[in-house]
């Protein structure tokens, strides 16, 4: 027995994420057929109804926004941190120096 093949990573735009979840809203067909129908992974297309729930505050959770800035302050707070673990060898050299 083969394995299956991964498919590549594909991405899309919010415009077309939108017109699907609008489809399974709509309910003329279950998420796994509208899926199925554009060739998507039924995860995936739940997770899109998922978040534009909370994005519309139908559920709780963090919105797409706060999901970005959050992502933002965490990259930010990494690169500090980096910053950070550099600076502390050099400042104990120079504090070395002074003395």
């Amino acid at each position: 027995m083969g394995k299956k093949p991964r498919r590549a990573r594909r991405s899309f735009t919010p415009e077309f994420k939108a017109e699907i979840v609008e489809l399974c809203r709509r309910g003329d067909r279950s998420v796994g057929q509208v899926a199925k129908d554009f060739d998507l992974v039924e995860t995936r297309v739940r997770d899109w109804v998922r978040q534009a729930e909370i994005d519309t505050g139908e559920r709780a959770g963090l919105t797409s926004s706060e999901r970005e800035e959050l992502a933002t302050l965490r990259r930010e707070n990494r690169r500090l941190r980096e910053d950070v673990e550099v600076l502390k060898p050099a400042t104990a050299f120079f504090a070395k120096e002074t003395r």
